[in-house]
């Protein structure tokens, strides 16, 4: 079953059995809570029993399920539950994460960088590229580039393709050392003529969403590693 944060990341409410239940570890039929994984942030949120109420603090993806971590014990295998997301919380990931993808995807075009790390936040985001040259006056054209493309009002895709098709886009892959994926299908998300490229994470579903790419700081994070420390702001 395909989680239902990429068949759908507005999903804000839901409705789940608990399938498995370890202290305060639970294990849903199916989620809409994101886990940990590709530098985004797990979602945070709640679940409700009734009129009791359980927090979400972490999520995390573990043999092939999606394992919560609610604030107190107490919830059971087969409790019938309404979960709700943090929405402003998953809502700003989200826009920083399609504001990663543009900017990387600039990124990748203008000089070949390979992303080599990120750590998407709330407030503040950052991407490490495989750069010989640290030169903030050529990143900050590749930001301004980014945001002038994102102007454009684009509209980001999803769709599930088989791997072995998948493989065959250009660049579908963008993350350095990347190993070739050992599932029969991959999350794709395409942004216009912009991105296209396996990701598993949530995204807006349009650009004009984002806001604008704020450059914070650059440094030298070793041999050919430059970290980009970027924030978003509206006009």
């Amino acid at each position: 079953m395909r989680p239902l944060y990429l068949e759908d990341s507005y999903l804000k409410e839901f409705d789940a059995t608990i399938v498995r239940a370890d202290g305060k570890l639970i294990v849903l039929d199916n989620t809409a809570f994101y886990p940990s994984g590709g530098g985004q942030p797990s979602d945070t949120g709640t679940v409700r029993r009734g009129d009791e109420e359980f927090r979400v603090v972490f999520a995390i993806k573990k043999d092939g399920n999606v394992s919560h971590e609610v604030d107190k014990e107490g919830l059971k295998e087969g409790d019938k539950v309404h979960c709700t997301i943090d929405w402003p919380r998953r809502y700003a990931l989200m826009k920083m994460h399609t504001a990663a993808h543009v900017l990387s995807a600039i990124m990748h075009k203008e000089t070949g960088a390979l992303i080599t790390g990120n750590q998407l936040g709330v407030a503040e985001s950052r991407i490490d590229f495989s750069l010989e040259n640290l030169d903030r006056d050529k990143i900050t054209e590749y930001v301004r580039m980014a945001n002038e493309a994102m102007a454009r009002n684009i509209e980001v895709k999803h769709y599930f393709l088989p791997t072995e098709d998948a493989m065959k886009i250009e660049g579908v892959i963008k993350l350095a050392k990347a190993l070739p994926p050992s599932v029969n299908e991959l999350h794709i998300m395409e942004i216009g003529d912009i991105d296209k490229q396996a990701d598993g994470g949530t995204h807006v579903g349009n650009t004009k969403e984002v806001g604008i790419i704020e450059l914070l700081k650059l440094e030298n994070k070793g041999k050919n590693n430059r970290r980009i420390y970027y924030t978003l702001k509206t006009e």
